[in-house]
């Protein structure tokens, strides 16, 4: 005859251990650095657009200008991705 469900034996439910690692902190550089290099990029382009006739150095580098400003702004979201 077949067994009824109160008789079938329960499974304990599976609890993970607790984690012991430290949640990861960023250091102090990371935040300024990351804005610093944000900014500067931002405003390199904005300075070539507006200014960039009026400055001496501008004026030879061309599109040159532009691959400072976004490198700028590169590092700044791959420092981005190292904020915890």
């Amino acid at each position: 005859m077949p067994k009824s469900r109160s008789d079938r034996k329960k499974k304990a439910v599976y609890t993970p251990p607790p984690s012991k690692e430290k949640p990861q902190v960023s250091p102090r550089w990371l935040v300024p650095t990351m804005l610093g290099f944000f900014v500067l990029g931002i405003l390199w382009i904005a300075v070539y657009y507006i200014a960039g006739q009026h400055v001496p150095y501008m004026q030879d580098w061309h599109n040159w200008n532009l691959l400072i400003g976004f490198s700028g702004i590169i590092v700044a979201v791959v420092l981005s991705t190292r904020w915890h």
